[in-house]
């Protein structure tokens, strides 16, 4: 049975460190794994100690090539999502390659935005992409862009209950 607790790790394409930090597992449904991070949460970015301010709602799906991030305000992206490489599992923690391109909903007006092109095509050269890599990239960033805007789930309102969770 799995513990409560469940470990992210966010890596760059080359290995890098970019993210770490403990989370809550909330549930698992057919969409994947929603796990909570509650304000105050000491966590890793980009190698440097961090704490949580704001605390979110990951969803880490079961075989997609991205992550969903649910925010709380004062976060001006409602949904913020990572395009990654699926997420690998070992035990309790959960290996994520982020690809840089990310995709988000404004909070406020409801724009969606497909963000860190740039970081992307720059990080394709230095880090070596494959074809397949940047193929899927592309094409889950498309998928995201239209979802966002849809009414799909889980980018409607399934994960306010998860968000409930951990906002104090």
């Amino acid at each position: 049975m799995p513990s409560e607790m469940v470990r992210v790790v966010y890596t760059k394409y080359d290995g890098t460190a970019h993210r770490d930090y403990p989370a809550r597992r909330l549930n698992e449904d057919d969409l994947g794994v929603w796990v909570g991070v509650t304000r105050g949460t000491v966590s890793v970015y980009h190698g440097q100690p961090s704490v949580e301010q704001i605390p979110f709602v990951l969803l880490i799906p079961h075989h997609a090539w991205w992550t969903g991030m649910f925010n709380p305000p004062p976060r001006t992206s409602e949904v913020y999502c990572d395009v990654a490489t699926p997420a690998r599992w070992e035990g309790d923690t959960v290996h994520i390659v982020d690809l840089d391109l990310d995709v988000s909903r404004r909070r406020d007006s409801g724009l969606i935005e497909l963000r860190d092109e740039d970081e992307f095509e720059e990080h394709r050269v230095a880090f070596g992409y494959t074809d397949e890599v940047v193929a899927e990239a592309h094409a889950a960033a498309r998928r995201l862009f239209v979802a966002l805007g849809d009414g799909s789930e889980p980018f409607a309102s399934a994960y306010r209950k998860w968000l409930s969770a951990v906002v104090d």
